[in-house]
């Protein structure tokens, strides 16, 4: 590929145009990555870092930029959400600064909602559940009811309707209170730019942003350069085993079982506790946690009580995600969603 000309190929792109460089080879895809890593670098003077988690993609970022720019710092926002391991790992680099949320998960939980199914939904929930607290209605109802422009759109959610109804707060702001607002924190007095470690590949919203803006997002409030999107899982296990770079303990080992790369431990880290997607890992992430983490696992399940307005919340006994995951599984079906590990595990 004419190097000169990578970075016009990221404009005015569309879903076809994903698909295209997806398919790229590893080197045409460092290649695409590192222009992007240079193109951000230099619209902000430099004045850029890593938003580092520690995952294994983040580490393949990381390692990404400062082969192009070695003095680019990471920032990683220690929520007390990851496996401590993760915690050990990031550590190891130079260079990383680490920042703290003001809350922490228990006061998010009890304040704002558990986030359950997706971004997307529980954010719909969260603006319906305000509306209706100041006596209106929110644009969001429609989602749930498949009217307007969510009729016939993937973005409409009448499966999850009734969980407008539920005995606890449902919400998505957690990610923005434990790890976005830290980081935005230091952004502002640094007056820095980040680097994220995202895919394309991994949910429809990400993949409607790089569509709409492709790697590198300038216009919008909160620019950031993502120079991984046209990256799959399998690019970011190639590059590890490449260039040797370590893994946090909960991944294991990378092998390849003839087929594909996968991992002998976790496929993936991020917060322990978090409940996107737990109906559809068929209970992965809790064999995971209560395999490595039992104390934290029985804390995640465990505790929970009323509040005075009957609302079910977070107590010191633990965060009452077993409450919340039955009541799924009684709208659901049982083993909607599977945490049970003497089921799934033994």
């Amino acid at each position: 590929m004419d190097k000169s000309n990578v970075l016009k190929t990221l404009k005015h792109m569309g879903a076809e145009d994903l698909k295209r460089m997806q398919a790229f080879s590893l080197d045409q895809k460092i290649e695409l990555a590192k222009a992007n890593i240079r193109e951000w670098y230099e619209k902000w003077d430099g004045k850029v870092y890593v938003s580092f988690s520690g995952g294994k993609d983040s580490t393949v970022l990381l390692h990404l930029v400062r082969s192009v720019f070695p003095e680019v710092p990471a920032v990683y926002s220690n929520t007390g959400l990851e496996y401590p391991d993760i915690r050990k790992h990031v550590k190891q680099f130079e260079n990383v600064e680490i920042v703290v949320p003001k809350r922490n998960f228990m006061q998010v939980l009890t304040e704002e909602g558990y986030p359950i199914i997706s971004k997307e939904v529980s954010m719909k929930i969260k603006y319906v559940y305000r509306a209706r607290q100041k006596g209106k209605r929110s644009k969001c109802e429609d989602a749930f009811i498949g009217a307007r422009h969510y009729a016939n759109s993937w973005y409409a959610c009448t499966k999850y309707k009734p969980l407008l109804e539920v005995d606890f707060l449902i919400s998505d702001e957690c990610c923005n209170a434990m790890k976005e607002s830290p980081l935005r924190l230091w952004e502002k007095e640094k007056h820095c730019k980040p680097f994220v470690g995202t895919m394309a590949n991994e949910s429809i919203r990400r993949r409607n942003v790089w569509i709409t803006h492709g790697c590198n997002v300038f216009d919008t409030k909160h620019p950031s350069s993502k120079p991984l999107s046209v990256w799959t899982e399998q690019d970011i296990y190639e590059y590890t085993k490449r260039y040797n770079l370590p893994l946090a303990k909960p991944y294991g080992e990378i092998v390849y079982d003839g087929c594909k790369y996968c991992t002998t431990g976790c496929n993936r880290t991020g917060c322990i506790f978090c409940g996107y997607g737990a109906h559809l890992d068929k209970g992965r992430r809790f064999k995971e946690l209560a395999k490595l983490e039992p104390r934290l696992y029985e804390f995640c399940l465990n505790g929970g009580e009323r509040d005075d307005k009957g609302m079910w919340i977070p107590n010191k006994q633990g965060l009452g995600f077993r409450y919340v995951y039955d009541t799924l599984n009684s709208i659901y079906g049982d083993r909607f969603v599977d945490y049970d590990v003497e089921k799934t595990l033994f």
